[in-house]
């Protein structure tokens, strides 16, 4: 918390310990991502490389892009945020990606600030603290331009910051509030739906803490705020044709064919996986059994935690709405969590490939405050000696769990950090190899596989196009349409493909006896084919 000082007639903040010690945890944070930031670690994609390209055509002028190319449901926002950075600087990976890092920063801000309210300074630090590591699956999640979930978390928490404010009186512009917090729901609706269940709860919070002047002016401007966020996407859906609309391809998107994994197999997937890789305790290639009892232990503390903001909300009955809006948001930030988990184990996806997929409980961090309070009230009940023996035994034991949490983050971030990262940096170094040779030599008409084309396309700011081919040479998915009609219109189009791949191994029994002839290079991994007549066998 600050504190005004007089110093030379002029009134300067002082921070207390706590928010010193937080403010210095998250620099630390902020400074780790940085440098990760500039090595491009962890390592870009044609995903990323999509977002990035609509960054590149809307400082353009060219293209105002609603969602994703290629797609009908997931906003385009983080490349809105970055195309004034790419119109100056050009197209490169760390340009990219410093907004999402200064929303990371925001991300801390505004969770110190939420948990300071709802809990203690110290509290707030420890949890600063912990958010400020990151091994690879949680810093990916941070850093990348993958569409989302590094927006939509800040949004959240200042979302319930105005519902605190709003109920304890500490906000005098109400109405401009509301009318930002119906902003940041809609903006966060178009950006990724993933964060709905936290959406419905804090909005529930908020109609507890004002729903009188929700009858009047604030309500509409509650509604205005909503729409004006989700204009792109009612605009968008209002001109899609029949199956296009969002909810239409978000429903296919969802709905998988085939066998349902059993209810066991996705909780457990979600639960021994999901959990403890979303928080940082495992590394990107799965949980070992002694790192999955985070998520055996996560329920249960949703449940004492929902029971101790239930019990905090009882004693506080007849007390000034100020006072009792704390275990509310407690309570709307665990049943939040409870949602997501329930949401995610529901898909097949949980089952059948649960590390790819942990990605989508990222926003339980959001969550973190009201999961760790009550670890925290009982470890520091025993630190004063206030309890009883049974007391001291479950303030011991929550103080434990607390350490290894903190002990298990900090040694995953440290191995990632010490040996993780050299596979993204050679990986980046012969991507950039590649790019700089067709760049350079040619041929800048190319197909290649997904993982390969998007991101040559904005390694080379578009000065070599490639147009996407399954294994076996036939059309694949091509986001980017123009980018696939002018590669067909070339007359002498090459072909990138990784070294003894299916498509280099298709590809070269389609040359028969030219294959020799029409490889011109190998470069970082890569054959680059540029025979005398194209090779399109779908036509």
């Amino acid at each position: 918390m600050s504190h005004p000082e007089q110093h030379r007639g002029r009134w300067r903040p002082r921070l207390d310990r706590p928010a010193l010690v937080a403010l210095l945890f998250g620099l630390a944070g902020v400074v780790y991502r940085l440098v990760l930031t500039l090595f491009t670690v962890p390592v870009s994609n044609s995903d990323e490389a999509t977002f990035g390209l609509a960054a590149l055509h809307i400082g353009q002028g060219r293209e105002h892009p609603v969602f994703l190319y290629g797609q009908h449901y997931m906003g385009m926002l983080e490349s809105y945020l970055a195309a004034p950075l790419v119109a100056v600087f050009g197209p490169s990976w760390p340009v990219l990606r410093l907004p999402m890092l200064a929303l990371y920063a925001v991300f801390l801000y505004l969770i110190h600030r939420l948990t300071r309210r709802l809990g203690t300074p110290w509290f707030a630090a420890f949890v600063v603290g912990l958010l400020a590591l990151g091994p690879e699956r949680v810093v990916r999640d941070q850093l990348t331009v993958v569409g989302g979930r590094p927006e939509v978390k800040p949004a959240v928490l200042l979302m319930l910051l105005i519902t605190v404010g709003l109920a304890a009186g500490t906000v005098h512009r109400r109405r401009l509030a509301i009318g930002l917090f119906g902003l940041l729901v809609g903006l966060s609706v178009w950006s990724d739906w993933l964060i709905l269940p936290y959406l419905a709860v804090a909005g529930l919070a908020l109609v507890w803490a004002v729903r009188r002047e929700l009858l009047g002016w604030s309500g509409l401007l509650l509604v205005a705020g909503v729409v004006v966020g989700l204009a792109p996407m009612i605009v968008d859906n209002l001109r899609a044709g029949p199956g296009d609309d969002s909810l239409s391809v978000f429903r296919e998107v969802s709905t998988k064919a085939g066998p349902q994994p059993p209810w066991s197999d996705r909780v457990r997937g979600g639960l021994l996986e999901g959990v403890p890789l979303a928080h940082g305790l495992c590394p990107v290639d799965g949980c070992g059994r002694w790192q999955q009892w985070f998520g055996v232990l996560y329920p249960v503390l949703l449940l004492v935690a929902a029971a101790l903001a239930a019990l905090a909300y009882r004693r506080a009955a007849g007390a000034p709405r100020g006072e009792r809006v704390g275990p509310v948001v407690q309570l709307a930030l665990i049943a939040g969590a409870a949602l997501t988990l329930l949401s995610y184990v529901r898909s097949p996806l949980a089952a059948t490939s649960p590390l790819d997929n942990a990605r989508y409980l990222s926003v339980l961090q959001l969550s973190l405050p009201a999961v760790l309070w009550p670890l925290w009230v009982a470890a520091l009940t025993t630190w004063r000696g206030t309890s009883s023996v049974l007391g001291r035994f479950t303030g011991a034991l929550s103080a434990a769990v607390l350490a290894a949490l903190t002990v298990t983050t900090l040694v995953i971030t440290v191995l990632f950090a010490a040996t993780g990262t050299a596979a993204s940096r050679t990986e980046e170094r012969q991507a950039r190899e590649l790019a700089a040779a067709l760049r350079a030599d040619g041929p800048h008409e190319v197909y290649g596989d997904y993982w390969t084309c998007n991101r040559l396309i904005f390694n080379t700011d578009e000065s070599v196009i490639c147009g996407v081919l399954n294994g076996n040479l036939s059309p694949g998915q091509n986001r980017y349409r123009p980018y696939w009609r002018q590669v067909g219109r070339a007359e002498r189009p090459g072909y990138v493909v990784e070294v003894d791949s299916p498509m280099d191994r298709r590809l070269r029994q389609l040359l028969a006896d030219r294959a020799d002839a029409a490889l011109v290079r190998e470069v970082g991994g890569y054959r680059v084919y540029h025979p005398d007549t194209p090779v399109r066998p779908w036509r």
